[in-house]
């Protein structure tokens, strides 16, 4: 393993530095802003993993043109990478219930996110929280269950994907879980409980 001081991490990803084809990479260079990230992910089908859990890499979705939260978020992450922003992501935990990932990024000092989920108000949020917490508490009042009950817990990040190779999350043809469960488990969790 490399020592972390030795990583080098490109301020934008090039092609062939993520290993993607010309069309694949043309279609990251499309989606030139969040917003325009997030009219794709909302236009693709949602990944309902009827074949068993799945973890599809950037590569993966773009092929399959389906993803699940972390898959649209690592999409969004890559895309944004491309744009010379940094490939962040938040995970939102939850009790009894899903946690859910997002993209982040930044408009001059506030953070705006990026998601693929099924319902709609648990997916954009406007670059206007001055911190993640603002920014994950933003998604308390819709996080919920089946039982209607308020389900939103923690949150860990940001996770900078560049900790990893292109070929652990862009372009891996099996599956990303080692990525996903490195940026729960190595990231700190911050409770959303209020202070004193």
């Amino acid at each position: 393993m490399v020592p972390r001081e030795e990583i080098v991490r490109p301020r934008s990803a090039s092609r062939d530095y993520l290993g993607l084809n010309k069309g694949e990479f043309a279609v990251l260079r499309r989606l030139s802003t969040p917003q325009r990230i997030q009219d794709y992910l909302d236009g693709m089908s949602p990944n309902f993993e009827l074949e068993g859990e799945t973890c599809l890499s950037v590569r993966e979705v773009l092929r399959q043109r389906r993803a699940h939260c972390i898959e649209g978020a690592m999409l969004a992450a890559c895309a944004l990478w491309v744009h010379g922003e940094p490939p962040l992501l938040l995970d939102l935990r939850a009790e009894r219930d899903y946690d859910h990932v997002v993209a982040l990024f930044r408009r001059g000092r506030c953070w705006g996110a990026i998601s693929k989920t099924n319902p709609a108000l648990l997916r954009w949020r406007d670059p206007v929280y001055k911190s993640l917490r603002e920014l994950a508490m933003s998604y308390l009042h819709e996080y919920a269950n089946k039982r209607n009950q308020k389900t939103l817990r923690s949150y860990a990040g940001p996770f900078d994907l560049r900790r990893f190779a292109p070929d652990v999350w862009v372009t891996n043809g099996k599956s990303c879980w080692f990525a996903t469960v490195c940026c729960c488990t190595y990231s700190m969790f911050s409770g959303l409980r209020r202070r004193s």
